[in-house]
């Protein structure tokens, strides 16, 4: 299958709004492909170049990407600058600058058409290419690889290079896809995409092997798994009435939450994206050796930073863990962690998702009997449940989580079997969008940040609000490096940059803003933590946004603005 073909069905994707038409054409597609086609072109039409489970990374910035791109068209600097500022896509800026390059340029007779299979092995050196010269042979793949490219081409191998595809084809919409190009029920499609955590390889092996192949799926040791999520519940009255009377209430720590594999003497740790972050962590893979006699296991968990006190570190500083992967002995002197379990959910070749969450935290408890685990009540008393919420507080987390007793372990999927239980008003997982340079004794650094709320509907970010508080200035001077790096534009005082940092938002209220696109606004917006832990796709969205502003007016009058869309 020509790379092009895959390039003109995302064409028509982005040119809908029609979910059943998305589904349709994106079957249709993939029941031409040939069986070793189908991961590389899902993992590319879901905007990576890579599956889900695969460390490896290209490691290629917006202004390397930009840098090539000029070098092939000859193209000026402000041309391409114009061509973004006119689309606000980089794929369509690049397919621009091309267009206006192939009418000056002629196609030789030997060009050869490029295949979905020939992208994806380019791509393969691009993130194997190491040591010294790496750099330099990186862009010369690149700029062979654009260089055999259409315009249309371009456009989409530069949104797979940075992350952005924006078609509206989201995970779900693939698994429907998937689940009618093979003709197998979806609901085991979604099962299979949850064991394996990539609905590509799900995929993949539908092709190969057609139903029959699925239920042979299991769990791989080493291969992370989508982790259980949680809604939220107001008070631990509301999770005791939603799980029948009575529940087990857990501290809620204020952490990072990992998953554990072993298997024998081998222990890899994945972030909650799935990242695979045992370097940063020696301490806790060292942990997991000596006390877990288990020969395979995967274990979930929290890992907390801890002060001098003995009490928690804010989130920040334990992030700093997670980003190092140079002088890491130094690093776990300075923050050391402190790792606390909550679950099993394999052992020693069994699969324990199907079992009650109770027998579950037994099982755990028999295992790790020298590693603490997440500290538990099982109650039926509101005042109990009250009080210990109280107590976790208190004791420097974030609250509580309730988990029904006899609740299996669902990978991927947010219900209302674990709820979560806080103190203060939810905060906003928000995208930074754009910033400005400070004055005074900010003055050289970007310390004013535009934060943006993903549609679902078109997949992008619309601003919400703007704030200069929350950060340290080491943090600020630290973020100021990061958002340099993912600048795609300048607008005067106002760097425009990729949507690629997360970061977590408290606010008073949401406000009607004419000022906004959205319509909405953050007041008193500040910044409380850096969410590295999770990717932009993960950001909260305009319609969580809309729902909580929505919810203010249950209890208080609403005063309404005409709003004016920019």
């Amino acid at each position: 299958m020509k790379f092009r073909d895959l390039a003109y069905l995302c064409e028509r994707l982005e040119a809908t709004t029609k979910r059943n038409f998305m589904v349709s054409i994106v079957a249709d597609f993939l029941k031409h492909l040939s069986k070793e086609e189908v991961e590389p072109a899902i993992s590319m039409m879901l905007g990576r170049p890579f599956p889900k489970w695969d460390p490896r990374k290209l490691d290629v910035s917006w202004a390397t990407l930009s840098k090539i791109i000029l070098r092939l068209t000859g193209t000026d600097w402000r041309d391409l600058s114009a061509a973004f500022r006119n689309t606000g896509d980089l794929g369509v800026a690049a397919k621009i600058i091309f267009e206006n390059h192939k009418k000056q340029r002629q196609t030789t007779l030997f060009e050869r058409s490029l295949s979905i299979l020939e992208v994806r092995n380019v791509l393969e050196s691009v993130a194997e290419a190491s040591g010294q010269g790496s750099r330099e042979r990186k862009e010369r793949l690149i700029e062979s690889l654009l260089g055999r490219s259409l315009p249309i081409e371009v456009k989409y191998l530069v949104k797979i290079m940075v992350g952005e595809m924006r078609t509206g084809l989201q995970e779900g919409l693939m698994e429907t896809a998937v689940s009618k190009a093979f003709s197998i029920p979806i609901e085991k499609i979604r099962v299979a995409s949850m064991l394996t955590g990539d609905i590509a390889e799900t995929a993949a092996i539908s092709a190969r092997e057609g139903t029959e192949g699925l239920p042979k799926l299991g769990f791989k040791i080493f291969r992370p798994v989508k982790p259980m999520l949680a809604q939220m519940a107001e008070n631990p009255e509301e999770a005791l009435k939603e799980h029948g009377g009575e529940t087990a209430f857990e501290y809620k720590l204020d952490g990072a939450r990992i998953q554990i594999h072993k298997s024998g003497g081998k222990v890899r740790i994945f972030s909650r994206r799935l990242t695979d972050v045992t370097k940063s962590l020696p301490d806790i893979e060292e942990i997991i050796k000596r006390r877990v006699k288990l020969d395979e296991a995967i274990l979930e968990g929290e890992v907390i930073a801890i002060g001098k006190n003995g009490n928690p570190l804010p989130f920040q500083h334990l992030m700093r863990r997670f980003r190092r992967v140079c002088s890491v002995e130094k690093m776990v002197e300075e923050i050391p962690v402190e790792l606390y379990l909550f679950d099993i959910i394999y052992m020693n070749g069994e699969s324990l998702i199907n079992l009650p969450y109770v027998e579950r935290r037994r099982k755990l408890s028999g295992a790790v009997s020298s590693i603490s685990l997440t500290k538990q009540i099982i109650t039926s008393s509101p005042k109990e449940a009250e009080h210990f919420l109280e107590e976790a507080i208190n004791n420097g987390h974030e609250g509580l989580m309730a988990k029904r007793l006899n609740s299996p372990y669902i990978p991927g999927i947010r219900g209302k079997h674990w709820l979560k239980i806080k103190r203060t008003l939810e905060p906003l997982d928000l995208v930074i969008v754009a910033a400005e340079y400070g004055t005074g004794r900010r003055h050289g650094w970007l310390s004013d940040y535009y934060l943006a709320a993903r549609d679902e509907k078109t997949g992008e970010f619309l601003t919400i609000g703007k704030t200069f508080k929350g950060l340290t200035d080491c943090e600020i001077e630290e973020m100021t490096e990061r958002l340099k790096r993912i600048v795609v534009e300048e607008k005067g005082h106002i760097v425009i940059v990729k949507p690629k940092i997360v970061v977590e938002v408290a606010y008073n209220e949401i406000q009607e803003s004419p000022k906004y696109k959205s319509g909405m606004a953050l007041r008193f917006a500040r910044i409380t933590r850096i969410r590295d832990d999770k990717s932009p796709e993960e950001a909260d969205t305009i319609k969580r946004v809309r729902w909580i502003y929505e919810q203010q007016f249950l209890r208080k009058s609403k005063f309404s603005y005409r709003i004016k869309t920019l």
